[in-house]
């Protein structure tokens, strides 16, 4: 009688896909953010950028990326995961280093936006295969070492695009920048592809055991593994839409989103305008300003995403919309000190509170993927998360950086950004409401 492998090498293999995943993680934020370091050499170069064409190449990328998550999100949730997530990370590689051929503002525009097809196939669907890595219970933690490659990520992307391009100039930023993720997709593709809802069956069985149980034991064999442990709904454009229609009458998932979408608004223009602001308005040097904002993100990322993790999980066992009341505090506390860091001429201030809201802002980065994930059932989890981020795109930072741009060739830079707390103030209202309302349901039973 087959038993399956040792309890310690199905850890193992769980183990394992979190580190590839995290890893790829880093990479997909490295390229996303390494043009945000590039800005005023891009507006200063033989490309003769304006403000508003800068905003438009985040816009750009998140547009596609937005827009395709949806078709990878019902492929995530049929087919093989680590295969989807491999070609994935493959095409944006490629792309991020196109960026660095660039003739004229098309060409780049059209560079930036092919990413976007890339990161949707990893965005949708490596959440997804992480929970059915590892119990609800433990979710938040695993999210948050998945999500501390966000800031890591976001600041090499910065350092990175920052150092290279005052060495060897802007193209070569891209090239280094894009190509090493070539090795992190053959990684990929030899994931293991555990059953779909598999920890959470063995919960709902109160089977207990070990979180890795449940992960098969060939890894050839995993994508027929998951497909065949896959739900039932309908199949083709019909299931597709039917899903689609089943979440948005998910209350407590449609209000995690709607506040992840304001927050994603308010990320989305300090991550791409925060370099440009301090080179242009507190007149720190190009490389000083992207190694600076680097540093902070990393520090401030590390610790807001580890410890609302382990927050998240710990008042887990007193509300069951833990994840949600963190999230909307942290953003609470975040709003009046990311102000006063746009706002403050005196630079002990500011510096002082861009640091405080950014640990504040990070907090939520694991428990809100946490709380969506928990929202579905596993069959539609890649379904899911794929139109979480078509709505946080489509409502946050495709028109975030724009408008900022719009309002700065109007304004100023300065005056641009103060509506940033604002819109961190409206994702936590939103969170508190959905954990208000969340909880009071279940008092009512």
């Amino acid at each position: 009688m087959r038993t399956g492998p040792p309890t310690r090498d199905r850890a193992r293999v769980a183990r394992w896909g979190l580190g590839v995943l995290t890893l790829i993680n880093l990479f997909n934020y490295l390229d996303r953010y390494v043009g945000a370091a590039l800005v005023e050499s891009l507006r200063k170069s033989e490309l003769h950028l304006s403000d508003k064409q800068l905003g438009w190449l985040p816009t750009a990328f998140i547009v596609v990326y937005m827009l395709a998550s949806p078709f990878f999100g019902a492929r995530g949730d049929r087919g093989s995961r680590p295969r989807l997530i491999a070609a994935g990370v493959a095409i944006w590689s490629v792309a991020t280093g196109l960026g660095g051929l660039a003739r004229n503002f098309i060409s780049l525009f059209l560079a930036r936006a092919a990413v976007g097809i890339g990161e949707a196939a990893y965005g949708t669907i490596s959440p997804a295969l992480l929970a059915d890595y590892f119990p609800l219970e433990m979710r938040g933690r695993v999210f948050a070492v998945f999500s501390s490659a966000i800031p890591i990520g976001s600041a090499a992307g910065y350092v990175v695009g920052g150092l290279i391009n005052q060495h060897w100039g802007w193209r070569a930023a891209f090239f280094v920048a894009g190509f090493p993720g070539l090795a992190l997709a053959f990684l990929a593709a030899r994931l293991v592809d555990p059953p779909r809802g598999a920890q959470d069956k063995e919960r709902v069985e109160g089977g207990g055991g070990d979180p890795e149980d449940s992960l098969p034991d060939d890894p050839g064999a995993a994508g027929s593994a998951a497909a065949e442990a896959a739900p039932g709904p309908a199949k083709g454009a019909a299931g597709v839409l039917q899903g689609y229609r089943e979440l948005l009458k998910n209350r407590p998932y449609a209000l995690a989103v709607l506040g992840y979408a304001a927050y994603t608004f308010a990320l989305g223009g300090v991550a791409y305008w925060m370099p440009a602001f301090l080179e242009r308005v507190r007149h720190v040097p190009s490389a000083q300003a992207t190694v600076q904002f680097g540093l902070i993100v990393v520090a401030t990322g590390f610790a807001g995403t580890f410890a609302g993790g382990w927050l998240g999980d710990y008042f887990l066992r007193r509300s069951k919309q833990a994840y949600l009341w963190l999230c909307g505090w942290s953003a609470l506390a975040a709003a009046p000190l990311t102000w006063v860091a746009f706002a403050a001429s005196s630079r002990p201030l500011y510096m002082s509170a861009l640091i405080g809201a950014q640990v504040f802002v990070f907090l939520s980065t694991g428990p809100i993927n946490s709380a969506i994930i928990n929202a579905v059932r596993p069959g539609a989890r890649a379904t899911a998360v794929a139109l979480s981020i078509f709505a946080i795109h489509l409502f946050g930072d495709v028109p975030s950086p724009f408008a900022i741009g719009v309002i700065s060739d109007a304004t100023s830079l300065g005056q641009a950004l103060l509506i940033v707390p604002v819109a961190i103030a409206l994702g936590g209202l939103i969170w508190l409401y959905a954990a208000w309302t969340g909880d009071g349901r279940r008092k009512t039973r």
